[in-house]
């Protein structure tokens, strides 16, 4: 069988074509395609959802249809559709509307069983974009759709190009799922059995790193460029706070340290706040001060509850401090460890493609009418 996964919780329009047969270690991607936002957004310093929802409605039939012609599965057709049961779905989306009207009448069905869509959490105008558009090709082409969990979607981005081994061998894990809208550590009894244990209290791991970018005059998305501008190392005594790294539970706060950043720079002369050298020496300690607390938190709860494995998923995942740090330490307890590699670290349809199947060969529930948005949907 084959799926059509559909991810647009932020600012990626994404969309893969799937193979997934009898068992999940079958599961391999034929084709996918994302689109990126991050120049559009850059100016604003962060992810402004209303325009974000416009470039998924331009962007998805364009995505969808590279990558149906990348999986061979595009083949014209002269019929029209009733563009009517469509226009009801996207109303609010008259861009999206008259986009994918076009596609419809232009092309055949394609060979597709079942399309998976992400439902939340994230940015609700752009979920709906991602939801709605799923809708109408459900509706046209006959074809069901698996509304996916984004945060379950990351956990199953460890394994997309290595399927065979999720099986009851890796749990018990935790699971530190850590990206611009979440910090949370979940502990992972068994896939389907999950429980948070910390979250953070404010700022997430990906927003504090923007906004401590914002601050030394570092471009978005600051988790990247404060990972580069931190690799010329620390040329000033610079000391900022870890919080939260001493406390008996598993939940994270950033905001106090984005305020330390802020209050420092304050103090400095422009000149030096334009220096290499203060640019770099923040972007390290910063770095630092985040990374220590993710993995301090992550190797306690891995402890604590004897897991067999540390998986960790979302963007800030893609670091290569944070990777080399928790990878140090688990190999310490000796711990297994699992992190993606770094183009499925961010946001991807392949994810969430692999736990659709994982969905479908475990019976889930089908959908082909009403699927809703939800911005604050958790995984517990």
């Amino acid at each position: 069988m084959k799926i059509l996964s559909i991810e647009t919780s932020c600012d990626d329009t994404a969309i893969s074509v799937a193979e997934c047969n009898r068992n999940i270690a079958d599961f391999k991607i034929i084709s996918q395609v994302i689109s990126s936002q991050i120049e559009i957004h850059k100016k604003y310093g962060g992810v402004y959802p209303t325009l974000a929802r416009r470039e998924h409605q331009k962007n998805l039939p364009i995505v969808l249809k590279k990558v149906l012609k990348d999986a061979n599965l595009l083949k014209l057709k002269s019929s029209k559709i009733n563009s009517r049961e469509i226009e009801k779905i996207l109303e609010k989306e008259k861009l999206l509307f008259t986009r994918t009207k076009s596609l419809l009448e232009k092309y055949q069905k394609p060979d597709i069983d079942y399309i998976a869509v992400t439902y939340g959490p994230g940015l609700e105008p752009c979920l709906w974009s991602g939801i709605n558009f799923a809708r109408s090709l459900s509706l046209i082409w006959k074809i069901p759709i698996i509304p996916i969990n984004h945060i379950e979607g990351h956990l199953f981005a460890n394994f997309v190009n290595n399927p065979e081994i999720l099986n009851e061998k890796i749990f018990p894990a935790v699971f530190l799922i850590v990206s611009g809208g979440h910090t949370q550590l979940i502990l992972i009894e068994k896939l389907g059995k999950y429980k948070i244990i910390g979250e953070t209290r404010d700022d997430a791991a990906g927003e504090a790193f923007d906004k401590i970018a914002r601050a030394i005059g570092l471009p978005y998305p600051g988790g990247p460029e404060i990972s580069k501008a931190a690799l010329d190392g620390k040329m000033l005594d610079i000391s900022l706070p870890r919080p939260m790294i001493a406390t008996r539970d598993f939940d994270f706060s950033f905001s106090g340290l984005k305020t330390a950043v802020i209050y420092n720079t304050k103090k400095q002369k422009k000149s030096v706040l334009k220096s290499k050298k203060y640019i770099s020496s923040m972007a390290f300690e910063s770095q630092q001060a985040i990374i220590e607390v993710l993995v301090k938190k992550t190797i306690r709860a891995a402890e604590k509850f004897n897991v067999k494995t540390i998986i960790i998923g979302g963007g800030v995942a893609a670091n290569k401090a944070l990777k080399d740090l928790m990878e140090k330490e688990a190999k310490r307890i000796k711990k297994n460890i699992s992190i993606p590699e770094i183009k499925l670290c961010t946001d991807n349809a392949s994810m969430i493609a692999l736990n659709a199947c994982y969905h479908i060969l475990k019976n889930a529930r089908i959908k082909r009418g009403e699927i809703k948005a939800q911005a604050n949907l958790t995984l517990s």
